[in-house]
């Protein structure tokens, strides 16, 4: 595989990674926009406009746009994040011209008043769809929670409130603030003529606007150690989210971090599943470390019936705090390094994962990370690297919320 970048004149960044024994080719542009980026009054619009952006644009419909990507069997979709926002789609080699053409066509949309109003709709049915699912809805009020002031804690989503009072004139000047040429990375990844995608790329996003980047409020945190029970009508279960600092998306500690969560909290042979999954004391424990820029955290979860959700939470603090006193033995730590090296190398060996490794390396390491690259980085953390996180990232300073049947929850110490 070989690597490749260039810089248009307006900024646009432009990377590749050919790979001429693949069978298809993947490209994305990766917005660095998201919740985050948004003032009080936006919210949600970034979730918003990645709908709208399929909605259609001068030279084609709605309809258009679904009809000239399935002719060419592409892949496709988005997802909005916090930080950002990615269109993306995977086709064979053949196609990649007629890919480039949609992808970049409808990153200009045309943001019709009537089709703002019709998806606002959507939008505001998609926000009660997700309220409805109870682990979804515990993490989104737990990060919230955890967050507090700092802009991470901003809703993807939004409310149905600031999406009902949200403006077609509003979205639009904010798509004028943060989809400038400077704030967008295209990349490709799998087979592909670099030549001929950064020609592609320049006819067809040569004209885009210039414009100021930047992101406010970037910042670690330490969450705000609040603790909030949220009682739900319908809700069977108790679902529990503990949320602790971690280190950010551009530390060195990030791989140990990510190592780390799995000893504690992967579906099967982790420290939560022997405490809560093998015993049948939950349906569901979880830990995992996620990264922003400035920022990160480990999200631990569990789910269970009501009657047992103290006792859980009470094993599950005692959990935190071991590894936080004792840290974890090297055979957890070589174990959850083997599940880690063989996702990296599983989701590298399709186009469409190594695309969404090589445009996130990009706008968070701001280079190329190979994925030896990643994997001698997960080879080589040690138990004093776990260390070393766990005591500038203290496992057992959380912040909890409970949703579920419950009215009130202890939340004893370990």
């Amino acid at each position: 595989m070989s690597f490749h970048s260039h810089l248009l004149a307006n900024s646009l960044q432009i990377i590749g990674e050919t790979s001429p024994s693949a069978r298809s080719v993947a490209l994305g542009f990766f917005v660095r926009t998201g919740a985050r980026d948004e003032t009080p009054e936006e919210c949600g619009v970034t979730h918003f406009l990645e709908h709208m952006v399929f909605k259609g644009t001068p030279r084609r419909s709605a309809l258009d746009v679904n009809r000239d990507f399935d002719r060419i069997g592409a892949d496709y979709n988005a997802f909005t994040s916090e930080e950002n926002t990615v269109f993306h789609a995977a086709v064979l080699p053949e196609y990649l011209p007629q890919a480039v053409d949609i992808l970049a066509d409808i990153l200009r949309p045309s943001l019709r008043e009537d089709d703002f109003d019709m998806e606002k709709k959507v939008i505001i049915e998609e926000i009660g769809m997700y309220e409805d699912q109870p682990m979804w809805s515990a993490y989104d009020h737990a990060k919230r929670l955890y967050f507090a002031e700092h802009k991470l804690g901003n809703s993807i989503l939004g409310t149905p409130e600031s999406i009902t009072a949200l403006t077609r004139q509003q979205m639009h000047a904010y798509f004028q603030r943060r989809y400038v040429a400077p704030n967008i990375v295209v990349a490709a990844a799998g087979h592909f003529e670099w030549p001929c995608f950064v020609d592609l790329i320049e006819k067809h996003c040569g004209h885009w606007q210039k414009g100021a980047i930047g992101r406010e409020g970037v910042s670690e945190t330490r969450g705000s150690g609040r603790f909030e029970v949220m009682t739900k009508d319908k809700v069977t279960q108790e679902h529990v989210f503990l949320i602790s600092p971690g280190p950010s998306a551009d530390s060195p500690l990030r791989y140990a971090a990510d190592l780390l969560g799995m000893a504690i909290g992967d579906d099967s042979g982790s420290r939560l599943y022997w405490a809560l999954i093998d015993p049948g004391r939950a349906d569901s424990a979880d830990c995992s470390f996620h990264e922003y820029e400035g920022a990160g955290a480990f999200y631990t979860s569990f789910s269970c019936q009501p009657e047992q959700a103290e006792e859980d939470l009470r094993v599950v603090r005692e959990v935190l705090h071991d590894v936080q006193k004792n840290g974890i033995r090297e055979e957890e730590l070589n174990q959850a390094r083997n599940k880690v090296l063989s996702r990296v190398v599983r989701g590298s060996e399709r186009p469409k994962g190594r695309l969404m490794a090589l445009g996130m390396n990009w706008i968070y390491q701001h280079g190329y990370r190979s994925v030896d690259d990643d994997l001698r980085a997960f080879e080589a953390v040690t138990l004093a690297d776990i260390r070393q996180v766990l005591e500038r990232y203290p496992l057992d300073q959380v912040t909890i919320l409970a949703l579920g049947p419950l009215s009130q929850l202890h939340a004893p110490k370990a």
